[in-house]
């Protein structure tokens, strides 16, 4: 079926090979090797994302402005197939294919302060380029994924509907929850004031969506599904989430979960070279928030999934989304203590 695929953009399957590429958990992608270049093929998830078609939008929107602005920028879009379209539409669902970018490198983990720095840095730099693209025009890819209001009211509604045995395991993380509303109070107060600008927020900052030259010189970010509107604690919360930390969400031993203070100033050197002059006054007030915002939003949507009898995660054993909101909320313990230091 893949072989099929790559005829639509004019490559004769015999000239080339297909393997599974990345480990990526929602869209499936594979590397091809042609007689030519390399590609990256994809299938997109439609389960998660409802609406390739806008995805799609809003990438040829971006990838017209920067064409116009910013030409010399890597902006890694999808080819054209031969009928000119860039999402191919099929009775397996949609595909898309991209260059491979020659000479680039991804990080699963986090090692040094310099990678996060880099990241940091091209997060800030294609927020920053697009400062001027009218936001407006963008499709919502993925509603309410950032929305902290509407995730503490599912919480709210699991509390309600859980079982007795799950509500009486979870008792302690639901304290903990509830003992920190104020985070979303306070979003709730940013949003009802519009304190912060909508700007082009990637939302998924994880190390791995961005390409590092072979010298780990960062060449641009990838993974651009989940680019919308958005406020920008979205981005610098998210890597905070996932940068600080040297273990990940998957780390059952408690005690490995630690704040790496050099990466997060690594993360504000980075991020704020490009955006210093392009935040407002507002926003700068709002960048440790920004780990609280994001840290604490992913614990709520774990315990939730949890409470809810694991519909939305899954599990690949049991209490392992318990086990993720534990992780998330030791994590933000140890946020908070260094909070003031930040």
């Amino acid at each position: 079926m893949l072989e099929n695929i790559l005829t639509f953009y004019g490559l004769n399957p015999k000239q080339t090979t297909i393997k599974i590429f990345g480990d990526g958990l929602i869209n499936h992608t594979w590397k091809v090797n042609a007689s030519d270049k390399d590609y990256i093929l994809q299938k997109v998830n439609d389960e998660v994302f409802k609406n390739p078609e806008a995805i799609d939008k809003n990438l040829s929107l971006i990838r017209q402005f920067l064409n116009e602005t910013y030409p010399d920028y890597l902006f890694v879009s999808p080819l054209n197939a031969l009928n000119g379209h860039s999402l191919l539409k099929t009775e397996t669902g949609y595909y898309r294919l991209f260059e491979f970018v020659e000479g680039s490198v991804s990080v699963n983990s986090l090692t040094t302060e310099a990678e996060a720095y880099e990241a940091a840095r091209q997060f800030g730099k294609f927020t920053k380029i697009l400062s001027d693209f009218d936001v407006e025009q963008l499709a919502i890819t993925i509603p309410d994924f950032h929305n902290l209001s509407l995730r503490y009211k599912q919480f709210v509604n699991a509390c309600q509907n859980a079982t007795g045995e799950r509500l009486k395991k979870a008792i302690q993380c639901i304290e903990f929850i509830n003992g920190y509303k104020v985070i979303v109070d306070t979003y709730q107060t940013i949003v009802a004031r519009n304190e912060l600008p909508l700007r082009v927020i990637h939302h998924d900052t994880k190390i791995n969506n961005v390409l590092f030259d072979s010298e780990k010189n960062g060449l641009c970010v990838i993974d651009l599904d989940t680019v919308m509107p958005g406020y920008f604690i979205s981005d610098v919360g998210d890597m905070m989430r996932t940068y600080l930390a040297k273990a990940s969400e998957e780390e059952n031993d408690m005690s490995k979960i630690n704040i790496r203070w050099d990466f997060f100033k690594a993360i504000y050197a980075g991020y704020m070279e490009e955006m210093d002059e392009v935040l407002t006054d507002t926003e700068k007030k709002y960048f440790t928030y920004a780990g609280k915002f994001i840290i604490y939003m992913q614990a709520v949507r774990f315990l939730t999934d949890y409470l809810e009898n694991d519909r939305y995660y899954g599990q690949k054993y049991e209490g392992q989304n318990f086990n993720r909101a534990i992780n998330q909320i030791t994590l933000l313990k140890e946020y908070l203590k260094i909070e003031p230091e930040l």
